[in-house]
């Protein structure tokens, strides 16, 4: 059997992880909180990792929030960059293996066409910008490391854009959506769940791999299927190709996942399905 620390299990992905944990009994997770380990705290992180012994470290604590980072980007290095190389490192010296979640903000969204982990990295937002220097902390460390790039995370926990469209349903009749960004939704369940079998098989070698879920999509595509799955919330979309925000979002941020898909054989559904299940599991806990 595994060990496995989850580090921000209070988040969004940490709580996926959590529900799919049961799914795995190959893996002892051990769930830690920000209020529990703050990894900020390079003391605290190397005096629980001396205390615990752990086969593999899954880091899902993150400074996530892009428009604020921009206001705030001592803080976003602090989490993504800072304590994200003091990890890796403590994480070579104890011998543990750690896995690690990036985002496709890495790239500038110049290149039209799904980009590949050998692609230039190019951030044009500060977000982006400290989790690029955090992949390449890791890297430097010489720790035994998965660096997983995601994008357009959501799911049933948390502020994301699918809390946030439901939350705004009951609030507004009309919202306007922007079609001037192209991505991937990927909901966190499964993230989770292939993270998790990741570690169960392993077979896949360390580094660098894009993980999201399959297709593209605009945000206006995303909140039209949303609302589409909850017809009673009659709310009317309107489209904007201009969305005015802080930081500057990548125009075209889809990911390949030919890699990963070759080397580890796993399958990732498309957008699409991923979201009509969380919406159905949704509707059936409701």
């Amino acid at each position: 059997m595994k060990k496995v620390l989850v580090t921000g299990a209070n988040g969004q992905l940490g709580r996926c992880i959590a529900d799919a944990a049961h799914r795995f009994p190959e893996l002892e997770l051990y769930l830690a909180t920000r209020d529990e380990l703050d990894i900020d705290d390079p003391e605290a992180v190397l005096a629980f990792l001396e205390t615990h012994s752990f086969d593999l470290v899954i880091n899902t604590a993150a400074y996530t929030a892009v428009d604020q980072a921009e206001e705030d980007p001592e803080a976003a290095y602090r989490t993504n960059h800072i304590a994200v190389g003091h990890l890796a490192a403590i994480c070579k010296e104890q011998n543990m293996a750690l896995m690690h979640f990036s985002t496709d903000y890495v790239f500038d969204g110049s290149k039209g066409t799904p980009y590949t982990e050998t692609d230039p990295t190019n951030p044009i937002n500060v977000y982006g910008a400290s989790k690029r220097k955090g992949e390449v902390a890791i890297t430097a460390s010489g720790a035994d490391a998965y660096i997983f790039r995601t994008s357009w995370l959501y799911s049933q926990y948390g502020k994301n854009f699918y809390t946030t469209m439901l939350r705004l349903a009951n609030e507004q009749k009309a919202l306007t959506i922007t079609i001037g960004e192209r991505g991937t939704p990927t909901n966190a369940n499964v993230l989770a769940e292939v993270s998790l079998q990741i570690i169960t098989d392993a077979v896949l070698p360390f580094g660098c791999y894009h993980l999201s879920n399959e297709g593209e999509a605009t945000w206006f595509d995303f909140a039209e299927m949303i609302f589409e799955e909850y017809p009673e919330s009659d709310v009317h979309l309107q489209r904007t190709d201009h969305f005015t925000t802080k930081a500057r979002r990548p125009v075209y941020s889809v990911l390949s996942k030919e890699k990963i898909k070759a080397i580890g054989n796993i399958i990732l559904p498309h957008w699409k399905v991923s979201l009509k299940k969380l919406i159905a599991d949704q509707q059936r806990a409701n």
